[in-house]
């Protein structure tokens, strides 16, 4: 036995025969000693930690963290006693399934206008469950709201009714734990819609306490991270998570009236098509194969153009290797849309009739206050051209303006800096543009006549062969959709995809690689066609009125904790 086993079993063998009998001067000498021994124990530790490798020290380091991270603080010691506590009267802390009849949408929808004396006639039986939110008792009467999907509903619970047992299982429970009623719909004296429990049951112990329910998560990155906890406190993060999904169906539904079909492609590729941004790179091992994930949906639903299918669509995510900030996360969720026989009208009247759509049926209102600006989606949309919105704005008429020179002189006057790949008509344009104009564009306008060079899978105008037939939808100073009149000239796409790859030599690391499978398609033959992308993020940020893409997510990517 080392010695200090052997100190060990002195200690546990005689300090509980001796402890009865220590007076005042012993406890000072046992003090003493324990300082003594923990004083010898810090120097022994700083001796030892001297003598270890710097990666030792990193590890002993990290686990002392963790195991002060995973300290139980006296609430949720208190939780767990709680719940060894259900186990011994052969309660399941964790509950089995439970047969609902009602919810506390439905209870209050059917019932919150009848009066006391009806309720009572009607004894209408309910079984609810949900998690407990607030709790009071009065002596042999409690009250406490229990949250369901739909929201929260009063359960009243006499000890009278229930029985002493079943009481005392009310009084031991804490908020956040989950639970189930069986009873009846009342209103109490005060006028409130209620449920009389005849029947309580446990269904789920919570290990930990809830956050302060006027303070919830105040932290915006907490609660992006612990969206479980966000969900639970703040009602509007409820509501927004509800109402997404809703829109989406709307937008499913609308799509399916106007004879679109909905098609999945492929997130993997090989190639980097259908929008200019860095990818991210994964690996396929089976063909040691790196792959890009998607950032765009275009090239295969153009393809199922060719095939026949006409009218295609598809909702999916898309990633792209690039900043976050309040309009923009890695991975998102895109919409395009293709219709042969179309062009650049059809896609904006298209638009028009979605986002109308899901104000009236989803949202019933049209007026919206949308990134520090009052929106209307009433009347008729503008539509304005990228050239006259700059003439407007600066004076300058760049469609009458065909030397390089020139635009080059201009830019530099108005200290728009150029990289070298965008020292062209087209990449000047737009710089003027985002300068000037995209910030102004406030009510719903659908900007068209994009230049050929920021536009490389768009047919060019016919009047006009240095701009393309190409819009954007612009509300709140923020784009919302992107559609084309679809190139189908094979040569012509081949020419682009080309011009692609020498501004990558330039320095433009987002442009496309050449897709000769795609080109090969289009060989085939592709109907004249629109086509249009959304954001759908963005669209659900306009409808439920958030500033922040992360607010309309439920798990945005985040930065690690710490950085």
């Amino acid at each position: 036995m080392n010695p200090l086993e052997q100190l060990k079993e002195t200690l546990e063998t005689h300090f509980d025969a001796a402890a009865d009998s220590l007076n005042e001067s012993d406890l000072e000498q046992l003090n003493a000693l324990l300082d003594k021994i923990k004083a010898k124990a810090e120097d022994t530790a700083q001796q030892i930690a001297g003598n270890l490798s710097d990666e030792n020290k990193e590890a002993l380091k990290a686990k002392a963290k963790n195991i002060e991270k995973n300290k139980l603080t006296d609430q949720e010691q208190v939780r767990r006693d709680k719940m060894n506590a259900l186990a011994e009267k052969g309660l399941d802390p964790f509950g089995q399934a439970y047969e609902r009849t009602a919810f506390s949408g439905k209870i209050r929808a059917d019932y919150a206008e009848k009066t006391l004396e009806e309720l009572e006639a009607l004894n209408v039986n309910v079984k609810i469950a949900g998690r407990i939110m607030s709790k009071r008792r009065m002596g042999k009467i409690g009250f406490m709201h229990i949250q369901d999907r739909d929201g929260s509903i009063q359960v009243v619970v006499k000890k009278q009714v229930v029985g002493d047992e079943i009481y005392e299982l009310f009084k031991a429970s804490d908020l956040g734990d989950i639970i189930g009623i069986e009873g009846t719909v009342i209103k109490t004296q005060a006028g409130e819609l209620s449920v009389e429990a005849k029947e309580y049951t446990h269904l789920v112990k919570a290990l930990r306490p809830l956050p302060e329910k006027f303070h919830g998560l105040t932290d915006k990155e907490e609660r992006y991270r612990r969206r479980y906890v966000d969900l639970i406190m703040n009602e509007d993060s409820k509501r927004v998570a509800f109402l997404r999904p809703a829109i989406i169906s709307c937008i499913r539904n609308y799509m399916s009236t106007q004879g679109f079909t909905e098609v999945e492609t492929p997130i993997l590729s090989t190639l980097l098509t259908g929008a200019s941004a860095r990818p991210f790179i994964t690996h396929h091992n089976t063909q040691n194969l790196d792959m890009y994930l998607r950032i765009a949906l275009e090239l295969p639903l153009k393809r199922l153009l060719v095939g026949g299918m006409e009218a295609v669509y598809e909702i999916g995510r898309v990633f792209r290797n690039e900043g976050m900030d309040t309009n923009h996360n890695p991975e998102f969720t895109l919409m395009e849309a293709y219709l042969a026989y179309s062009n650049l009208e059809g896609m904006m009247n298209l638009t028009e009739g979605m986002y109308k759509t899901i104000a009236k049926d989803v949202i019933g209102k049209m007026n919206y206050h949308y990134n520090g600006y009052d929106i209307s989606l009433d009347g008729e949309w503008a539509r304005v051209s990228m050239t006259d919105a700059i003439k407007e704005k600066t004076g300058i008429d760049f469609k009458a303006i065909h030397d390089l020179d020139e635009c080059l002189k201009l830019a530099e006057e108005h200290q728009i800096e150029l990289e070298e790949h965008e020292k062209q008509y087209g990449h000047i344009i737009n710089k003027f543009f985002e300068k000037y104009v995209e910030e102004t564009l406030i009510q719903p306008t659908f900007l068209y006549g994009h230049p050929l060079e920021i536009s490389p899978l768009t047919k060019k105008n016919p009047e006009d062969p240095r701009f393309v037939d190409r819009f954007e939808l612009f509300i709140g100073g923020t784009e919302f959709a992107n559609a084309y009149t679809e190139l189908n000239n094979p040569i012509d796409q081949l020419e682009r995809f080309e011009e692609q790859l020498k501004e990558r030599d330039l320095g433009n690391d987002e442009a496309n690689d050449i897709d000769m499978d795609f080109i090969e398609a289009l060989q085939y033959g592709m109907p004249p066609a629109g086509g249009i992308g959304y954001g759908i993020d963005r669209l659900c940020m306009l409808f439920l009125e958030q500033e922040s893409i992360r607010d309309v997510l439920l798990f945005p990517t985040m930065k690690q904790r710490g950085e």
